[in-house]
């Protein structure tokens, strides 16, 4: 089968589109025949081994994967086979069929595309997460989404709004903030301009900023927080900008707010039917018509390594979806 292969630590233009055997399913396992894999920016950090957690080599990377399932371990209920799911496939997505733990599919209802649920998998689930079990986001508060315009934060618009909080969207471009709006974000702030803090205030127009969400990390941290009211919440999603920040403390102190990390994947390690449950969470929410997961683009497997890239180099805006098998050719 076609497989794309990290085989030493580096840039992904060294990647390599690899001919392998097919995967045989441990005692709890699934065989998934891949439709559809969501990248996402730390895809690109796993690969130059700049993330922290370092997977052995060779590896197939991506991690978010949605097809059908194709052959289950012994362990498994044979129920399974035939079914459409999205998955974490941990031991690599981007190959034509990917194994993974059954216990990490969740089956997928018929009005939800694979694409569409590639596009979701694990940036809809850190912000229901995040949003509903971190920040105890309630209808009526006002969410500053930061890096709005990658696929991280788009989600978070979107689970924001179904939420019933309203969203400012911050993002370094008038372009980057259209796709913003367009995609259900209330307000917008540019957070390149020299004050931005300005800028937020002015747009915010005495509204209470009561939660941050913040992927990105970097100078915009600190401002966001002294923009947050009384008793909010910052979310720490990530650090894509690059540089962990270091707030003051006296900061919520003064503010009696809190600084909450959001660690998705650890959560699911930690409780054992925590993907399950969010995954059914998204899914409810797609099956009513509150949140509606899209990729801003799908790609063909072998297009991969220029897609890191640009997410490498922050070009990209959206979520992209790599599409494989049957997929690919119908796209």
């Amino acid at each position: 089968m076609k497989a794309v292969q990290c085989l030493a630590y580096g840039e992904p233009e060294n990647l390599v589109i690899a001919d392998i055997p097919e995967p045989e399913p441990g005692p709890h396992d699934a065989v998934i025949a891949v439709e559809a894999v969501g990248l996402g920016f730390v895809d690109g950090l796993v690969v130059r081994g700049a993330y922290q957690v370092k997977r052995p080599l060779p590896f197939i990377p991506g991690s978010e994967l949605a097809g059908t399932v194709v052959a289950v371990g012994e362990k498994v209920s044979p129920a399974l086979v035939g079914r459409r799911v999205m998955a974490l496939a941990e031991r690599g997505a981007l190959c034509e069929k990917a194994v993974t733990a059954a216990a990490q599919c969740a089956p997928l209802p018929d009005g939800l595309s694979s694409v569409a649920a590639a596009a979701a998998l694990v940036n809809y689930s850190t912000a229901i997460y995040g949003f509903e079990t971190c920040g105890r986001l309630q209808p009526g508060e006002t969410v500053l989404v930061l890096g709005a315009s990658g696929g991280v934060g788009m989600a978070a618009i979107d689970v924001a709004r179904a939420l019933g909080a309203t969203v400012v969207a911050a993002a370094s471009s008038e372009e980057r903030l259209a796709a913003c709006a367009r995609a259900g974000a209330h307000l917008t702030v540019n957070y390149s301009a020299p004050d931005w803090r300005g800028a937020l205030e002015a747009t915010l127009d005495g509204r209470p900023l009561t939660v941050i969400y913040d992927p990105v990390g970097g100078r915009w941290s600190e401002t966001a927080f002294r923009c947050l009211s009384p008793g909010g919440r910052h979310l720490v999603v990530g650090f894509a900008g690059g540089e962990i920040p270091k707030i003051p403390l006296n900061l919520p102190l003064l503010k009696r707010a809190s600084i909450v990390g959001v660690d998705w994947g650890g959560h699911v390690r930690a409780e054992k039917d925590a993907a399950a449950q969010i995954f059914a969470r998204m899914i409810a929410l797609a099956r009513e018509g509150r949140i509606s997961p899209q990729p801003s683009a799908t790609y063909p497997l072998e297009e991969t390594p220029a897609l890191l890239r640009r997410m490498l180099n922050r070009e990209n805006i959206g979520k992209p979806v790599v599409t494989v098998g049957a997929a690919a050719r119908s796209a």
